[in-house]
């Protein structure tokens, strides 16, 4: 390489002997005199000269990087150099700029020694000014006022990674138009983009200009590639100290019009060609219904303790082969490592079922993982800061949630989710809310507050909550202080429609309109008082269930008119009568059975029947539920008159669920009583979709959700209890419903609550003076 860029040099290679020597006051200066032609030079200085043009083209060459790009003014390491000890990466090959403010910066010409060599760039030495050099030196070449750092210049310390810097994720990227990247925080802390860079498949890290310098937590933020995305291309986030962020791949077109996560910002799958951009804004309004089969398989787990060791879910219904899929870590220089090499036996992977393997590149105390599938487009990826994967980084909930630092590895079964370090992990963000508050709507601070049971389990399903009405929604002529929104019911016939009973007599109608639930214009933009039996009284109207018939059923407590005595009952509403007011078809009157309730107190009166939820028959029957009155299997048919199910009354009193089966001709029957283990129940319901009986508890309870089946005796007991998503204020939230299993959404369904005292995070918060609450339950 040498001899075709400087004669002189190989002219003076073929020389055995000095000829003669000049010292001009300097140890490194030597004069030779070249062959037969008596020509003297320099030798140190053509040396030098050409062992640092050796030193650039080799860079070049090593790297691909164009050789116009020595032009740009940058500080950026072209290649870099996993160290063994500690698994930091370093930087072994750089380009620096040298000008600063149209000046050029002077470079000392002394050597840059190091004690790192990339496997790469061995040098030969040719003199014995480099003999017994056993690292690699660098020093400065100036050539058409450009400085080129040859092979491991001395750089100045790294930047600190900033803290968070795990949980941004590249979220959506376009190969069209502009080359548009979007950044998303999954985190609970605003990160810095402050001398962040990224790069391609082609280009070394290039600044790039953010539509903002910080990222906030649960944001967003844009940029357009500097260099330009191909359509088939790779995407790589950098710190401004070096540590890769995220990396996205994609083969030809996929990125057209954008390539998105979806089934949640930030935390979803990866899915090629959405049908449009949302660059700025949540992903999902142009994500697929249903995300394809590949894009169900998620890096669930990960360790850097020891065996390095990568867990993937499968959360579809069908198995997925994955003997082509690979792999690849935050060192740009490794090529991604096929699975099966890893593990022989992980060719596929079971629906709902989990592969383990040991990664071949090994795994850092900081370090991320990428998975690619055969034709080489990114599936998922995970990023964890120093000690983050120790014992392990496994996502909550299992298989769709952020990641946290696990107490115990649970490599090939479900995720403990029993940590909650930050491992890549965050909390998840309220979003929404705000408005001014009405001259008459006065929000209530809760009170009643427990500590959350043992043995409760973290809320399974989405992290971010968003505030989904408007401020001061529900005030009425009996309630203008807006408070009071009790029981909550999807309609299982029309999942689109949320039914919401209010305290002091009122019922609503709820749909959507712009994210937000409001009263149906075609029913009552005010809802639509309610009265007991003959058109009298008003019901403390708590619970709210829909039953087989379609009618609405709601609970009360006592009468609002008389609010000293009990009045437990349960009313029957046909949604389609007309009029502002309704009166019910059937009323059954259970306050006998609660003599403890009729003290002549009114708080005592007020903890009566506070939820309801209608329970099929068919699930009854189906699960083996003994008949408490028969202790035989429980049979419909003994009880003609009760339609096709029964009905959970909920006692706030003590917890306890009263079954009953509600008869046509006014009378009821009395199956007997359920413990949920709860010192209290607000709302009750029965989920299809995970074929449980829900008995929920607000603050008195530390805001939990009881999960209840038929045992192998018949009896029906607690099976699983959940707490609300941590970002939920701790409040009075009395109701409670999931959506049906048919608005499932990759692998989510809607679940809303009420605050009884629209106190929200209290006065000046975004919460204050709003009711409903929304979140994702998994399907």
């Amino acid at each position: 390489m040498t001899e075709l860029i400087y004669p002189e040099l190989r002219e003076l290679l073929k020389v055995n002997q000095i000829s003669s020597r000049v010292d001009h006051g300097s140890p490194h200066v030597f004069i030779r005199t070249v062959g037969s032609t008596g020509r003297r030079i320099i030798q140190s200085l053509v040396e030098d000269d050409a062992f640092w043009s050796w030193a650039v083209i080799e860079t070049l060459r090593h790297t691909g990087v164009r050789a116009e790009e020595l032009t740009e003014l940058t500080h950026l390491a072209l290649v870099s150099y996993r160290l063994p000890e500690t698994r930091e990466v370093v930087r072994v090959a750089a380009m620096c700029a040298w000008r600063s403010d149209g000046q050029q910066v002077a470079f000392s010409r002394s050597t840059r020694c190091f004690n790192v060599v990339s496997p790469e760039f061995r040098l030969v030495p040719t003199s014995h000014s480099r003999v017994g050099v056993a690292s690699v030196c660098a020093a400065a070449l100036t050539s058409s006022g450009l400085v080129a750092i040859g092979l491991f210049a001395a750089q100045p310390a790294a930047a600190a990674d900033p803290a968070g810097y795990q949980n941004v994720r590249i979220n959506e990227v376009t190969s069209s138009n502009n080359d548009t990247v979007e950044l998303y925080n999954s985190g609970s802390t605003a990160v810095s983009l402050s001398g962040w860079k990224m790069s391609d498949d082609s280009f070394s890290p290039q600044s790039f200009t953010p539509s903002a310098t910080t990222i906030t937590a649960g944001g967003f933020v844009t940029f357009n590639s500097p260099k330009g995305l191909g359509d088939s291309d790779k995407l790589v986030i950098y710190t401004a100290g070096g540590a890769v962020v995220d990396r996205v791949e994609w083969t030809t077109d996929k990125a057209k019009p954008a390539m998105a996560r979806c089934g949640g910002d930030g935390t979803g799958a990866w899915v090629t060609a959405t049908t449009a951009t949302t660059f700025g804004a949540a992903n999902a309004s142009n994500c697929p219904s249903s995300i394809p089969s590949a894009s169900q398989v998620r890096i669930n787990e990960v360790t850097s303790d020891g065996s390095d060791t990568v867990e993937l879910y499968n959360g579809g219904t069908s198995a997925i082969s994955i003997g082509a899929w690979k792999y690849v870590d935050n060192d740009t220089s490794h090529s991604p490592v096929s699975i099966s090499s890893s593990s022989p036996s992980a060719t596929s992977i079971p629906a709902r079922g989990y592969v383990t393997f040991n990664s071949a590149l090994g795994l850092g105390d900081n370090d991320s993982l990428f998975l690619l599938d055969s034709n080489g487009t990114t599936v998922d990826s995970v990023t964890w800061a120093t000690d983050g994967a120790k014992p392990s980084d496994e996502r909550c909930t299992n298989g769709t949630g952020w990641f946290q630092i696990s107490t115990t590895a649970t490599l090939g079964s479900a995720n403990s989710c029993s940590g909650g370090g930050s491992g890549g992990g965050q909390t998840g963000h309220l979003l929404g809310g705000g408005g001014s508050l009405i001259s008459s709507c006065t929000p209530e601070a809760p009170s009643g507050t427990s500590s959350t049971p043992p043995g409760t389990s973290a809320w399974p399903g989405g992290l971010d909550v968003t505030i989904t009405d408007n401020v001061c929604a529900f005030t009425t002529s009996t309630g203008p202080e807006g408070r009071d929104v009790s029981g909550l019911a999807f309609d299982p016939a029309n999942p689109s429609v949320l039914w919401a009973a209010k305290n002091k007599s009122w019922l609503y109608k709820l749909v959507k309109s712009n994210g937000k639930w409001v009263p149906d214009p075609s029913w009552s933009t005010t809802g639509k008082q309610i009265r007991f039996a003959g058109g009298s009284g008003q019901p403390d109207s708590e619970g709210v269930t829909v039953g087989g018939n379609g009618h609405i059923y709601v609970t009360s407590e006592r009468d609002n008119a008389n609010n000293t005595v009990p009045k437990d009952t349960i009313m029957e509403f046909d949604p389609a009568a007309t009029g502002s007011t309704l009166t019910p078809v059937h009323q059954w009157d259970m306050t006998s059975q609660f003599p403890q309730l009729n003290t002549g107190s009114k708080d005592d009166a007020n903890l009566g029947f506070e939820g309801v939820g209608y329970v099929p028959d068919s699930w009854l029957t189906a699960n083996g539920w003994i008949d408490p009155l028969t202790h035989a299997a429980y049979n419909p048919a003994n009880y003609p008159l009760h339609g096709s199910g029964l009905f959970f009354a909920g006692l706030e009193w003590d917890g306890t669920l009263h079954i009953y089966g509600l008869n046509s001709d006014g009378t009821f029957t009395t199956f007997g009583t359920i413990a949920t283990g709860k010192a209290s129940v607000m709302d009750v319901m029965f989920d299809a979709g995970t074929q449980r009986i829900v008995a929920t508890c607000d603050n008195t309870c530390g805001e939990t959700h009881t999960f209840m089946k038929v045992n192998a005796s018949g009896a029906i007991v607690p099976d699983a209890t959940y707490t609300n998503p941590a970002v939920m204020p701790i409040n009075n939230l009395e109701g409670f419903a999931i959506a049906p299993m048919s608005t499932c959404v990759n692998g989510f369904r809607e679940a809303v609550w009420s605050d009884d005292g629209i106190y929200g995070f209290g006065s000046g918060s975004s919460s204050y003076g709003h009711a409903l609450y929304s979140g994702a339950f998994p399907c």
